[in-house]
């Protein structure tokens, strides 16, 4: 603080006449002649014009380059030309001394403060301390710190201790790749920062504390996503002792709707309870396990209606449908909006229409002329009804449709509510599902649920056919988070654990606090993570998260303002125990 009597947003005309002392960066000058100019000073607060009516401060200030940080002692008069739309446009200060606290060394900025955003985004994230500047880039991040103090406040309200976890922990085998961090005390050893709390969490819950929060770090060396940071996130992290998953459903719902509402750039969200889709239904009838609910269009099954239509893409496949009502879509936007769900799903998309005279036109109409009664009535169609198709194996069928029913809304006017926030659960997932890249049978979520059934289950259905208390919250299509109801019993997990191959003994080397604990006796427990960037994300109407992070990577996992990851010396190797190897000897 430089002993300044205001900011730069706080000057009305009531403080017409005091003399005051701001402080700022220098914005930009409008020179009008040798002796008359007129300066914006910002600061984080806002702006205020300075009339420089002297020659002596017009050359001062010629002298200095934007974005340098200046104090100014002047008086306060009210402007004859008002600006509506700067809080402070009733008023301007005339200077009676202007001090250069700070000097900008550079006649050439990497990009216009204001315009910012138009730079390329690692040309941004470099000088990421330049574009948080932008009082656009910056309130992101003020409305993030709102959202985080709000979120803690409705935690602590529902009588959530906030505790903190240790950032040094052991390598999980489950998830995504861990970032390592070699031990100097312990040669040859490592510690990972954690994917999550999840252990420690419920370690908590048996240790006999009753209601765990914190707004985690988690750490995951992940490649980047519109919806993704690499390297860190932070989460909303919380776990509930003799809880079910309807009490967990109970706080989420109360804590999030009021935040989304009160910040959002919708101010309408869903009102508990949220609707609760079965994991096997909202791939039926959303074509997505993450489905947009402002979206009115659903997936229908086609299979036993076109299957035999004799278009050969069909034949012996599971077809599925999107039918749009009232649909006035030309060819060329058809054809784009076929190509955008290629790009996306990697499948084509087949289409015909019934036209306002009642007859089945474009795409594939000419195979579904026979049948043309039969499918009217199946599909529900009526005249001006657009019908988009994917064919597939069942799995294949429902995501490319999902992609089609996404892609549709966006494309054409009148299939979805866009002013809102819309949530759901996702709940009853599978326990185990066949791995995608190894063909085996594994997790489909977390080891640690809760089967349904609990052990019964385990021991008497076929695995692919046991349910889990795992859920998912998703709000307007993007998954906020995963959460479960915990196995708590060593009995039951280390019998979920056989079922993909691991016995007793596994389960205690790989996850050994966690077992002796539960072994102790441990509380039926249930916990969630929404996460915070997401959050932000949406409540910003953002479509990258790099925008609501105050210092993040770019799409490479790089920080290229401070220029990590970065080489280290040979002395701090040997201090690790670790010897980097050269190409030619990773080759031999």
């Amino acid at each position: 603080m430089q002993g300044r009597t205001h900011n730069c947003s706080q000057l009305r005309l009531e403080n017409v006449g005091e003399e005051v002392k701001l402080v700022g960066w220098y914005d930009n000058l409008r020179k009008v002649s040798k002796n008359l100019g007129f300066l914006i000073l910002r600061d984080f607060y806002g702006k205020t014009q300075i009339v420089v009516e002297t020659e002596e401060i017009m050359e001062q200030l010629g002298a200095v380059n934007n974005e340098s940080t200046l104090e100014v002692v002047g008086t306060v008069r009210e402007r004859s030309a008002k600006n509506p739309k700067m809080e402070t446009g009733d008023i301007e200060i005339v200077p009676s001394k202007v001090t250069v606290l700070g000097k900008c060394r550079y006649n050439e900025l990497p990009f216009q403060i204001d315009h910012s955003r138009e730079a390329d985004e690692n040309t941004r994230l470099k000088y990421r301390y330049l574009d948080l500047r932008n009082p656009i880039v910056k309130e992101k991040i003020v409305l993030r710190s709102r959202i985080v103090a709000d979120l803690r406040a409705a935690m602590i309200g529902h009588d959530f201790m906030e505790i903190t976890t240790p950032i040094l922990t052991c390598s999980s085998p489950e998830g995504a790749r861990d970032y390592l961090v070699p031990s100097r005390n312990h040669p040859g050893k490592f510690y990972a920062l954690p994917q999550a709390p999840q252990q420690f969490k419920q370690l908590l819950m048996a240790s006999g504390f009753d209601r765990y929060f914190q707004i985690a770090p988690c750490f995951r060396d992940e490649d980047a996503r519109a919806d993704r940071s690499p390297g860190e996130f932070y989460q909303l992290d919380m776990e509930m002792a003799f809880a079910s998953q309807d009490d967990v459903f109970e706080i989420l719902e109360d804590v999030l709707p009021p935040i989304f509402a009160k910040y959002g750039i919708y101010h309408e969200a869903s009102r508990a309870p949220f609707q609760r889709i079965p994991y096997l239904e909202a791939m039926e009838r959303y074509g997505s396990d993450k489905p947009d609910l402002r979206i009115s269009l659903l997936v229908q099954d086609a299979t036993d209606i076109l299957a035999d239509c004799g278009f050969e893409p069909f034949a012996g496949k599971t077809v599925k449908a999107i039918v749009a009502d009232n649909f006035a879509g030309t060819r060329k936007q058809i054809d784009k909006m076929c190509a955008d769900v290629e790009v996306v799903s990697g499948q084509k998309t087949y289409w015909f229409r019934l036209d306002e005279n009642g007859e089945l036109v474009g795409g594939i109409s000419k195979f579904v002329q026979e049948k043309k009664a039969a499918v009217i009535e199946a599909l529900g169609l009526k005249n001006g009804s657009f019908a988009a198709l994917s064919a597939g194996d069942l799995r294949t069928a429902q995501k490319t449709a999902g992609v089609i029913r996404k892609t549709l809304a966006n494309t054409f006017e009148g299939y979805m509510k866009k002013d809102c926030y819309e949530f759901c659960w996702i709940v009853d997932f599978p326990m185990y599902e066949i791995g995608e890249e190894s063909g085996e049978l594994e997790f489909c979520h977390n080891p640690f649920s809760m089967p349904q059934g609990g052990v019964e289950a385990l021991e008497t259905k076929a695995p692919l056919d046991i349910l889990a208390y795992q859920y998912d919250l998703v709000c307007n299509g993007v998954e906020l988070s995963s959460g479960a109801v915990r196995n708590h019993d060593p009995e039951i997990m280390v019998k979920a654990f056989e079922i993909v191959g691991l016995g007793e003994e596994d389960v205690k080397a790989k996850f050994p606090a966690m077992y002796n604990a539960f072994c102790y006796g441990a509380p039926p427990h249930a916990g969630i993570a929404p996460g915070v960037d997401r959050m932000v994300m949406l409540i910003a109407g953002e479509e990258s998260i790099r925008e609501i992070i105050p210092f993040p990577m770019n799409k490479t996992a790089q920080d290229v303002m401070m220029g990590a990851p970065a080489a280290v010396d040979e002395r701090q190797l040997r201090d690790v125990h670790i010897q980097i190897m050269k190409e030619q000897e990773k080759e031999s």
